[in-house]
C-alpha cells in the first residue's frame, strides 16, 4: 500500500529536477543552448536564401532557353511543310494560346491551315450513342473508302471526319468533293452538332494536326483537370488513327505528360506507339516548334515520340519532303444517260436533311 511518505518523496524529486533544469538553463548551459538555436536559425536562413538564388538562376536560364528556341523557331521550321495543307482538329477545349501558337508554327513551316475543327461534347456523350449510330449510317453514303467490317462506331465517325477534311476533288484540287462537303455538313449541323468549324472548309487537307485536351494542374488552382474516361480516350485515339491512315500523315500534339494525358495512353500501348506520332509539352515553346517538325517527319515516313519524358526524343529528325503534285485529274466523260455527279464542294440536300431531328 502506497503511503503519504511515498507521495512526498515523489513530489520532492520532481521539484528537485525542475530546479536543477532551471539552474543549468540559466547558468552554464544558457550560452550553449542560445548559441545552438541561433546558429540553426542562421543556417536555415542561409539555406533558404541559397535555394531562392538557385531557383531564380534556374528560372532565368529556362527563360533564356525558351527565348532562344522561340527566336530560332522560324529558321528550324522554314520550309519543313512547304505548300502542305494542314487541318487542325482539337479534341475538345484546348487552350486558345496553344492553338494560336501551333497555327503560328505551322505558318512558319510553310503550311497552310485549311480548317480549324473542334469536337463537341456530342462526340463523346454516352447518352447520344444512338444518335451517333444513326449519323454513322447516314455518313456511310458519302465515304470512300468505307470503314472495314467490324469497325467500331468511334472508328466510323473518325474516318468520316477525316474524309470530310481531306476530301480534295481530283479534278479541282483546290476544292472539296461533294461527298466531303456533305460529311462536314452532316457533322456540323443538326440538333446535336458533332463538330464546330471555325470557318467554312473549302479546301482538302494533306495532313492533320490533332490537338489533345491537356490534363494538368494549374499552378493557381489546386484542382486538377478531370481525367477522361476510357471510352473518351478510345474515341480520341480513333481520330488520330483515322488521320494517320487517311492522309499523308498526322501528329498528336498534347500538353504535359502525366496520368490521363493522351500521349501517355499512346505510349502505354505498343501497337499504338508503333503507329502514331506524338508530341508532348504543347504548353511550352519547344513542344510548339516540335509539332510541325514531327508532322514533316511523319509525312516523310518516320514515326516517333517527341518531348522530354520517358520514351521520347527531344527533337524530330530533319527531312526534305517531295513537292505536292496538285495537277488536276480529269475524269473520262460519262456515257449518255449516266447521272452527273453533284458539283464539288456543295453539300447535297439529303446530307443536310438527315441531320435534323
Amino acid at each position: 500500500m502506497i503511503d503519504f511518505r511515498y507521495h512526498l518523496v515523489s513530489l520532492i524529486s520532481v521539484f528537485l529536477a525542475l530546479a536543477v533544469g532551471i539552474a543549468l538553463g540559466a547558468g552554464p548551459l544558457k550560452e550553449t543552448i542560445g548559441d545552438t538555436l541561433t546558429g540553426q536559425v542562421e543556417q536555415l536562413r542561409t539555406e533558404k536564401d541559397d535555394l531562392r538564388t538557385e531557383l531564380d538562376r534556374t528560372s532565368a536560364d529556362l527563360d533564356d532557353a525558351n527565348s532562344y528556341i522561340d527566336a530560332a523557331g522560324p529558321q528550324l521550321l522554314d520550309g519543313a511543310l512547304a505548300d502542305r495543307r494542314v487541318a487542325v482538329v482539337a479534341l475538345g477545349d484546348v487552350p486558345e494560346d496553344e492553338r494560336t501558337a501551333i497555327d503560328a508554327r505551322l505558318d512558319q513551316s510553310g503550311a497552310t491551315v485549311t480548317a480549324h475543327v473542334t469536337l463537341t461534347d456530342a462526340w463523346f456523350d454516352s447518352d447520344l450513342r444512338s444518335y451517333r449510330q444513326a449519323l454513322a449510317s447516314l455518313l456511310a453514303e458519302n465515304l470512300d473508302p468505307v470503314p472495314a467490317d467490324g469497325a467500331t462506331l468511334d472508328a466510323q465517325l473518325a474516318q468520316a471526319l477525316v474524309q470530310g477534311l481531306a476530301g480534295a476533288d481530283p479534278a479541282a484540287p483546290d476544292a472539296l468533293t461533294a461527298d466531303a462537303a456533305n460529311i462536314l455538313a452532316i457533322l456540323s449541323q443538326g440538333d446535336n452538332p458533332m463538330i464546330a468549324l471555325a470557318d467554312p472548309v473549302t479546301t482538302g487537307a494533306d495532313a492533320i494536326v490533332v490537338l489533345a485536351v491537356p490534363v494538368s494542374t494549374d499552378g493557381d488552382d489546386t484542382s486538377p483537370t478531370p481525367q477522361p474516361e476510357q471510352s473518351s480516350i478510345d474515341a480520341q485515339i480513333a481520330v488520330v488513327q483515322a488521320a494517320q491512315g487517311l492522309t499523308e500523315g498526322a501528329v498528336l500534339v498534347d500538353g504535359p505528360r502525366g496520368a490521363g494525358s493522351l500521349v501517355d495512353a499512346v505510349l502505354d500501348d505498343d501497337s499504338l506507339a508503333a503507329a502514331l506520332t506524338t508530341v508532348s509539352g504543347a504548353d511550352e515553346v519547344a513542344g510548339q516548334v516540335n509539332g510541325p517538325l514531327a508532322l514533316a517527319a511523319r509525312i516523310g515516313g518516320t514515326n516517333g515520340h517527341y518531348g522530354f519524358g520517358d520514351g521520347e526524343t527531344p527533337v524530330p529528325p530533319a527531312v526534305q519532303l517531295e513537292p505536292v503534285d496538285r495537277t488536276p485529274v480529269v475524269e473520262p466523260e460519262l456515257p449518255e444517260g449516266e447521272p452527273t455527279p453533284a458539283p464539288s464542294g456543295e453539300p447535297t440536300a439529303a446530307a443536310t436533311e438527315g441531320t435534323q431531328g
